[in-house]
């Protein structure tokens, strides 16, 4: 075996501070608008400032961070127009995604489906947030691979961090596995009309949802 470069140990070491930074943004360990300074980072890590700069720029990309000058960035604070945006652009992908899921679902891919599911209301009947969102963030990405369109997966992989983070944006655990079990069964049940009924209704269902969970932190304030 060929030694690693210092290029791919630097890439590596990029790839593993923007997946971190990353589950702390979307699980909210990182709030909007906390400072993500360069220096301090490397520190944390272990690294130079290189690989971390390198991993804000990943960041800056998905829509999560913002730079900032002189050597720090902000965990993006989503603006209202910007959630109506990315509620805009669901409200006619999602759709899409889960009527061909529907149609051409193959067995191991409804396997891993049903394992999401799974996983998800086991997470929402013990009040386990972090896992259970993580867990219905994994079925939506589910759902595009099973839904065997490169140009669609292309299209949701632009919005994946946004969408993630949005649909961390709740407090009924229980109501979102009870509409992804719904969706799920229509799935299976290879109903791409119903599923993608299901699925508009879902989105806006999260959006209500999302508006009412920043109202009460707005409130709490």
């Amino acid at each position: 075996n060929r030694p690693v470069t210092s290029t791919e140990e630097r890439q590596l070491e990029s790839t593993r501070i923007a997946v971190w930074l990353r589950d702390a943004i979307l699980d909210g360990v990182r709030a909007p608008g906390s400072r993500l300074i360069e220096r301090d980072l490397a520190t944390e890590f272990g690294v130079s400032r290189v690989p971390v700069r390198d991993a804000l720029k990943v960041l800056v990309a998905e829509g999560l961070v913002e730079l900032r000058p002189h050597t720090w960035a902000v965990v993006r604070e989503f603006t209202d127009a910007d959630l109506a945006d990315l509620d805009e652009v669901r409200a006619v992908l999602e759709p899409l995604a889960f009527r061909l899921a529907a149609e051409r679902y193959r067995r191991d891919g409804l396997a891993r489906l049903q394992q999401s599911i799974e996983t998800e209301q086991s997470g929402a009947r013990v009040g386990d947030g972090i896992g259970s969102r993580r867990a219905a963030a994994d079925f939506h990405e589910i759902v595009t691979d099973l839904a065997e369109n490169q140009l669609l997966s292309d299209m949701m992989k632009g919005i994946r961090s946004r969408l993630r983070w949005a649909l961390s944006q709740h407090d009924d655990l229980q109501h979102f596995s009870e509409e992804h079990g719904e969706l799920f069964e229509a799935i299976k049940a290879r109903d791409g009309e119903r599923a993608a009924a299901l699925a508009a209704a879902h989105v806006e269902s999260s959006r209500r949802a999302r508006i009412a969970h920043v109202e009460a932190r707005r409130a709490r304030a």
